[in-house]
């Protein structure tokens, strides 16, 4: 294993850096640097003794080296350090919040040249500077040098702050601006951590293949769902939280009932290419669609390069009936080969395939048939609305004669395992029940609701994690009646470990699977703390031939930021009293939860968004 490598930028008297090194492993490297030159220290006995104990280390020691221009100062091949330390920062004397907020960006920019892969950069703050809420006491934003906002302009996101403790480095001497005699004062000064983050840039929606008997189809993943298809949480081989507890989940219930679990092997598109629920289940989603290209020799829309790209992303799927297109309809075109694209749509739950299942030849009424997968439907931007997540589905089949007796077991029994995994993290003397199940009008469906304090006051009510839906006349087959319970599997997940955020369970970084391990359950730490948020306003006026769909707008709003926009908020409807014409001004706040996402990014955002909403909507700008 290569030795660790340490680099100390802005250092005064060294006494940090001599320090540091009694601590440190004979086979660790450290670097230490200053801005100044050896003049500027030579009648300075201290700094003078520090640096006669650092070359006695071994260690190597630099002068005139600007933080801010790091690549300039080291070459090629003596960059890649695991850990770079600038403690307290400062610009000068007069220096105010802002100037000193540019040389932190500049510094983390800098950082981004030097830096290895899993490296981390340690940034010592005075109390109040950094402008989280680590702070005590915390200074409003404006007023604070915002070092998230700063780190993320060099790719960096805060995975860790503690306390900067001074006596754990014997002979540390806090020294003020260009070691002037007057230090900074560090008590309660905290030392900022900060990791690389994934590029949140560049990330375009891939394009998949599928066979479809004898023919090859490809199709482009929704931009609103770009990085969400074909993921594979549920296989064998995952170790991800939702994999965990739908296992978990599926376990428990086969203590109570007999257990027929189905292969997966359904399509991602429903039976027949659209996505409609059998009757008697209401609040049907609004389905995301996609365009199927015949792959053939004449075909124009794939290019060598994308064929190409699409092989890191083959998809098999199960022989889908597509719907009749003006150019599938079977004329002489069609007949000669001619070929067009078809539109389908995503299937929204996994309802849509319950014909399927309970006609099989081989259903056992009284067993618990389990379909699991992902599904997709397009949603509002709003905490806990999901446009992708992983659905369970028990389908049980029964005796009329039996009437409801089947039901109230069923669903104590899930009420039960609900209640456990969900109360998981909780001490036992504060065991309450967090489940329940909600009639609907009905009379005979539930909703089945959970709460977590965790997620803070507003956050404890109404949070669905899934329905039960009894007796659907549609699909009676003869004498038998049929319980559908569905349970969103990601909801759970987010209960069971206290995530609080569901883009998270959906992150590429590999940071976040090292949180869960087989057999221990303990709550989700973040790596990216205290995630800066921006607000962006936007009004335009309404075209009254073409309403206005505001499904739509969150979607767009959430293709475009790469489902960064966590809330959209209407703030003001105004209709002109002459013209009556309408106009709507909405804010947009985005954050992100896993990722570095710098102002000017957001800015760049927020300008694209208002260009396909003038496109895609109709809207008039204001």
């Amino acid at each position: 294993m290569a030795p660790r490598r340490l680099l100390l930028v802005g250092e005064g008297n060294f006494s940090f850096a001599a320090a540091l090194s009694d601590t440190l492993d004979p086979s660790t490297s450290l670097t230490a640097t200053c801005l100044q030159h050896p003049t500027d220290l030579a009648r300075d006995p201290v700094a003078q003794e520090n640096l006669l104990r650092l070359r006695t280390r071994g260690a190597v020691v630099r002068f005139g080296v600007d933080c801010t221009q790091l690549a300039h100062a080291f070459g090629p091949h003596d960059r890649q350090f695991d850990r770079i330390y600038f403690n307290f920062p400062h610009c000068g004397r007069k220096a105010g919040v802002a100037k000193n907020r540019e040389l932190l960006a500049k510094f983390f920019q800098s950082c981004s040249d030097v830096l290895a892969k899993e490296g981390e950069v340690h940034v010592a703050l005075c109390r109040g500077q950094g402008g989280t809420p680590a702070d005590n006491p915390q200074r409003e934003w404006q007023n604070s040098w915002q070092v998230v906002a700063m780190a993320a302009q060099g790719g960096l996101i805060l995975s860790d702050v503690h306390l900067f403790d001074c006596e754990a480095m014997p002979g540390y001497k806090c020294t003020g601006y260009r070691s002037q005699d007057k230090s900074f004062h560090v008590e309660g000064a905290l030392n900022h951590v900060f990791t690389k983050s994934l590029p949140l840039e560049g990330f375009q929606p891939r394009k998949f293949r599928i066979n479809l008997g004898s023919q090859w189809f490809s199709f482009a993943e929704p931009e609103a769902l770009a990085g969400k298809l074909n993921r594979g949480f549920l296989e064998a081989s995952s170790c991800h939280p939702v994999k965990i507890v739908n296992e978990k989940l599926i376990a428990e219930m086969g203590t109570a009932f007999p257990l027929k679990r189905l292969e997966c092997s359904f399509p991602l598109f429903p039976p027949g290419g659209t996505s409609v629920l059998p009757s008697g289940i209401c609040d049907i989603p609004s389905p995301f669609w996609v365009i199927l290209h015949e792959e053939n020799p004449d075909s124009e829309y794939l290019t060598s390069e994308t064929a190409l790209e699409m092989k890191d992303f083959l998809v098999s799927f199960s022989e889908l009936s597509l719907p009749q297109h003006p150019r599938r309809d079977g004329n002489e075109a069609a007949h000669k080969g001619i070929c067009g694209p078809a539109k389908v749509c995503l299937r929204s739950s996994l309802l849509v395939h319950v014909q399927a299942v309970i006609q099989a030849p081989d259903f056992l009424p009284g067993s618990l048939h389990i379909l699991s997968g992902p599904v997709f439907q397009k949603c509002h931007i709003l905490p806990f609305s999901m446009p992708a997540f992983h659905e369970t589905l028990f389908i049980l089949g029964f005796n009329k004669n039996l009437d409801a007796s089947c039901l109230s077991p069923l669903l104590d029994h899930l009420k039960g395992i609900l209640d456990s995994l969900s109360q998981t993290l909780l001490e036992e003397s504060k065991r309450s029940s967090s489940v329940e199940f909600v009639i609907q009008p009905n009379g005979k469906d539930y909703r089945i609701h959970a709460k977590s304090h965790s997620f803070g006051p507003g956050c404890t009510k109404n949070l669905i994690i899934g329905s039960v839906i009894t007796f659907v006349t549609s699909v009676t087959c003869k004498d038998q009646c049929f319980v559908f319970v569905s349970i969103n599997l990601d909801l759970l997940a987010m209960l069971v470990w206290d995530i609080s955020d569901w883009r998270i369970l959906w992150t590429f970084d590999n940071r976040f699977l090292k949180n869960f391990v087989p057999g221990k359950i303990e709550p989700f730490k973040s790596y990216s703390l205290y995630p800066p948020c921006y607000v962006h306003d936007i009004s335009f006026w309404l075209d009254e031939k073409k309403g206005f769909d505001e499904l739509e707008f969150h979607t767009v709003a959430r293709a475009v930021s790469q489902d960064t926009v966590i809330s959209i908020q209407l703030l003001d409807r105004f209709q002109h009293p002459k013209t009556e014409q309408v106009s709507l001004c909405y804010r947009l706040t985005y954050q992100t939860c896993d990722k570095a996402l710098p102002q000017q990014q957001v800015a760049s955002m927020q300008s694209q968004f208002r260009k396909e909403i003038q496109q895609q909507l109709h809207v008039i700008l204001r």
